[in-house]
């Protein structure tokens, strides 16, 4: 993790704000976003009373966007605000610049995809302890019949039902994104997989892939421009939505089915 450089203050505001500048960037930590801004899109910082305001490089004719961080320190601010603009006095470049390409900013909130793995998880753990539990009692009881079915069809079961409601579920997300949600084109920015897409308000966010494309589309509720989902390619999309419902209820079927061999076997009608 980048420390903050010894020349700058951490100004610390309201809400749990924590403005730094590491490794020549600034970084401003929010309660459920981090916005990195690099040198080339920063405009300038200006100080009211004791209130920050990051004022971002704007092309000829817009209006730059601002950032702003309150209740700090005001003597740390101006000694913050008085460093950075002194460096920002020394550039050369082009003044018709669109700052905002580069701020951008990382959701940190929940998402419908953490959610959604966190419901799977704790699914898929309940159905495995059950299993142990039928296999368990299977074993104490001298129902190795039990035990053999439990590993095979519960095995299977468990499988089918994991990769189904996997699958099932994020096909009918992106198919809900597609038709109420906002489509956007995700850029590499990095070689270790960051990815920058716009998100409708003007500002940029970024997010960590494992893919190698040069550009990805990702998809996000109009209210929650964090939220943001990378659509799956059309043939795993149209598998996802096919064998998904048919692998959960394979999984039901199992599943049931077990339950009632079990309970036969149990009682001595098999």
């Amino acid at each position: 993790m980048p420390s903050p450089l010894p020349s700058f203050p951490v100004l610390r505001g309201r809400d749990g704000a924590v403005l730094t500048a590491e490794e020549l960037c600034l970084v401003l930590d929010l309660p459920r976003e981090q916005v990195t801004f690099t040198p080339d899109g920063l405009g300038r910082l200006r100080v009211e009373g004791r209130s920050v305001l990051i004022e971002l490089r704007a092309r000829k004719g817009t209006t730059p966007v601002v950032h702003r961080i309150d209740d700090v320190d005001e003597r740390d601010a101006r000694l913050f605000a008085d460093k950075l603009n002194e460096a920002l006095a020394r550039r050369v470049d082009d003044d018709d610049v669109d700052g905002a390409r580069f701020a951008v900013i990382r959701h940190l909130g929940p998402t419908w995809r953490k959610g959604f793995h966190r419901r799977l998880a704790r699914g898929l753990l309940a159905h495995l302890l059950a299993l142990l539990a039928l296999a368990v009692a299977g074993g104490a009881t001298g129902h190795w019949d039990v035990v053999a079915a439990t590993v095979v069809l519960g095995g299977f079961g468990w499988l089918c039902l994991a990769m189904g409601w996997y699958g099932a579920a994020r096909s009918r997300r992106e198919r809900w994104l597609r038709r109420h949600g906002v489509l956007a084109t995700a850029v590499r920015t990095t070689s270790r997989g960051g990815y920058m897409y716009p998100d409708g308000t003007g500002a940029y966010r970024g997010f960590l892939h494992g893919d190698d494309d040069p550009a990805l589309t990702v998809a996000f509720p109009a209210d929650a421009p964090g939220d943001a989902l990378v659509l799956s390619k059309p043939l795993t999309d149209l598998a996802n939505s096919l064998l998904g419902p048919f692998l959960v209820l394979a999984a039901a079927v199992l599943t049931i089915g077990l339950g009632a061999m079990s309970a036969a076997l149990f009682s001595g009608a098999l």
